[in-house]
């Protein structure tokens, strides 16, 4: 009997493995064990490929000590707030998170440590216009997420900025256009000059 439930022990701990290997994790089973801020120089409108912002993480001292114990990597990422989430269902919130759409960009994973934490980051060039907010995710040994923490309330309305995407247009470019309209006018006067010059050569001879 004992090999016997032994043996059952074992099936039954890897139908547990196999069923949160398919079902994966749920957000809301997650605990909100981080601080994180977010904040920058230029406020809460923030251009893509420009401007930067400065994200601060830290372990939530209100949970028990040792809650982090299990915790080995951390990752920032950049979500859509629920404004620029509406009739768009590829940014959908689903609890699932293997199946989740509304932090679609990542800003930086790194071992995890429990303070002192900092990131600076230059907001990517590919960040299309819309809100957002800042979100961490930590992970275990086996990459399975087992906690969270993010700068916004939970309802996410609070403390949310705005990203500007590039536009496909440069200051550069335009000086570039407008030199270049004045070089064409400049030669088509100089062309109907030469020409008119020509025909009154013609004329006398």
């Amino acid at each position: 009997m004992d090999q016997f439930h032994a043996m059952f022990a074992v099936g039954y701990l890897m139908l547990s493995c196999f069923a949160a290997t398919c079902y994966g994790v749920t957000f809301s089973s997650l605990h909100k064990t981080l601080i994180v801020s977010a904040s920058s120089p230029q406020g809460h409108v923030l251009k893509a490929g420009e401007d930067e912002l400065t994200i601060k993480w830290e372990v939530n001292q209100t949970f028990p000590p040792g809650t982090d114990s299990t915790y080995k990597t951390v990752k920032l990422k950049l979500c859509y707030a629920p404004e620029s989430q509406k009739d768009r269902p590829w940014r959908k919130t689903v609890d699932d998170l293997k199946k989740d759409k509304t932090c679609q960009h990542t800003i930086i994973a790194r071992p995890y440590t429990p303070s002192n934490n900092s990131f600076i980051w230059t907001v990517d060039r590919d960040i299309p216009s819309a809100m957002f907010f800042v979100r961490a995710y930590v992970y275990d040994g086996q990459g399975v997420a087992v906690g969270y923490g993010q700068n916004t309330d939970r309802s996410k309305t609070a403390d949310l900025f705005t990203v500007h995407a590039i536009t496909g247009r440069h200051v550069t470019i335009d000086v570039a256009s407008v030199c270049f309209s004045v070089f064409s006018v400049g030669s088509l006067v100089g062309f109907f000059y030469m020409e008119r010059r020509k025909g009154k050569v013609s004329l006398v001879k």
